[in-house]
């Protein structure tokens, strides 16, 4: 028999054992694996695995040499699929492709994953934040926890838990117990933020405090989490609920600052035993420091899908101290940045512009998003291929409308539950620069999302294509009367 009759053999009994991994499904399985040095000096090119998703293969061109290679991964003792092999300096990508898919078809015929996955430096105690303890009754966890774990239809983020979760390695010993019984939205949104830095390539690390450490190739910042949370005391505890066009506009100018400002204000003025702010204790003090905020309070009235798909809109103005005027002069849109008055609510006022307080130079930007929700996990777990049967899933908003003399967003409708249906982490992630920040970003820190400015008494924005401001997710299942909507 030939050399190119056993290759050919060899090839057809190695494709018994691999096929073509979608590389949404890939990029879930691998969220926590990636480096952020690799990004620099290799591009990858497909994804592969064993029927059973046992092991998983990565074929890649080396961007320095030109060349190409390939990993395997498999997952570790605590459940995470890391790279435990690999082949370099491959002369053309199909033989890459080869030599992976025979890789992986040895792995297979072994049968050995757990041996193979061993990578010593597992801990004994892996973070699993799907686990309930025996003893737990169900009506003492968290409503939308136990509504995840329960109903089917949020089945799809389940599966984005269990490949987060094991990556985890957070300082704080509550932080599983909180999300499950106490705490279920500040849990989420940190695991919604730590997601979307290993997306944009930052490794990432969580110290006692801040929350996170972020480092890539030349780049270095922490971040501390905070959310608006409904008010049980105070004036605040009176939520209004706006109804006519100028009632809303109220409880965006005055209330919804307030909200904001009680969250920031207090991770301002916040102190360890030893009297130190969050930008003088460990890794953050001599790095830039930012406080990430998420607005998790909701409408009053029951069946109301909640306010964080709009209320961005009351950040701005009061980061800034500005209010944003426009009016349309020979069909030209022109736009003015405005000195902002205080904020007013029930006899409460609060001072506008958060970036002006003393202190706040130690924060070089606040970064937001509206979509740190389950219903995020829910399509992101859809899009890698997770879909429960006989349902569907569509996505309802508005896009950032780039045309320069836009003053409305554009609508949009997609099915989430379409095979080519794509979402990243970032999509909605936004950025506010400090303008006073003692040590500023700069604005290529984060490439690819919304990121915003405050010069010479100008707003300046920088809008990546597409970007959303704000849905919500319809499920329909196939019993046909069943609809829900749920914000994010």
């Amino acid at each position: 028999m030939g050399e190119a009759k056993r290759r050919a053999l060899r090839r057809a009994a190695s494709e018994a054992f691999s096929r073509l991994l979608k590389p949404e499904r890939f990029d879930l399985y691998a969220l926590g694996a990636r480096r952020s040095r690799a990004r620099l000096v290799s591009e990858e090119r497909s994804y592969w695995s064993d029927p059973a998703e046992q092991v998983l293969g990565m074929v890649f061109r080396d961007t320095v040499d030109d060349d190409f290679g390939w990993i395997l991964m498999a997952r570790d003792k605590i459940g995470r699929f890391r790279c435990v092999d690999v082949g370099v300096s491959v002369s053309r990508e199909a033989v890459a492709i080869e030599k992976l898919r025979e890789r992986i078809a040895k792995a297979v015929q072994e049968q050995d994953f757990l041996a193979l996955g061993d990578q010593g430096d597992e801990t004994n105690y892996p973070t699993d934040v799907l686990a309930v303890p025996s003893d737990t009754k169900p009506e003492s966890l968290h409503p939308h926890f136990r509504l995840m774990i329960e109903n089917p239809d949020r089945h799809p983020g389940l599966h984005v838990f269990k490949e987060i979760g094991p990556w985890l390695a957070p300082a704080d010993p509550h932080f599983v117990r909180e999300f499950q019984f106490a705490q279920f939205d500040q849990r989420l949104w940190e695991m919604y933020l730590w997601a979307t830095f290993r997306e944009l390539g930052f490794d990432v690390t969580q110290p006692e405090a801040p929350d996170f450490l972020c480092q890539a190739p030349g780049v270095a910042f922490t971040v501390e989490a905070t959310t608006a949370s409904p008010s049980t005391s105070g004036v605040l505890a009176d939520h209004p609920d706006p109804k006519t066009t100028k009632e809303m506009a109220d409880f965006l100018a005055n209330y919804m600052p307030m909200k904001f400002g009680s969250s920031l204000t207090s991770k301002l003025h916040k102190k360890d035993k030893d009297g130190r702010n969050y930008w003088e204790r460990g890794d953050a003090t001599d790095k830039p420091f930012l406080l990430a905020v998420a607005d998790f309070h909701v409408l009053a009235g029951e069946g109301k899908p909640g306010s964080m798909t709009y209320t961005h809109s009351a950040l701005w103005p009061y980061l800034y101290g500005r209010r944003v005027e426009w009016e349309m002069i020979d069909g030209e849109l022109v736009v003015r940045a405005v000195k902002g008055n205080n904020h007013i609510y029930k006899g409460k006022t609060v001072e506008t512009g958060f970036f002006d307080l003393p202190g706040a130079e130690n924060i070089s930007a606040i970064i937001f998003s509206n979509a740190g929700t389950l219903a995020k996990f829910d399509r992101m777990g859809i899009a890698a291929g997770f879909l429960p049967k006989r349902h569907k899933y569509y996505r309802v908003g508005f896009r950032f409308n780039p045309e320069p003399n836009a003053a409305h967003p554009i609508p949009f409708m997609e099915e989430v539950s379409r095979a080519d249906y794509m979402e990243h982490w970032s999509d909605e992630l936004q950025v506010f620069h400090n303008p006073r920040a003692r040590m500023p970003l700069g604005e290529n820190f984060f490439g690819g999302i919304t990121q915003h400015f405050f010069k010479n008494d100008e707003q300046l924005s920088i809008h990546p294509e597409g970007m959303i401001l704000g849905s919500q997710t319809m499920i329909l299942s196939e019993k046909g009367t069943e609809q829900r909507n749920v914000a994010g």
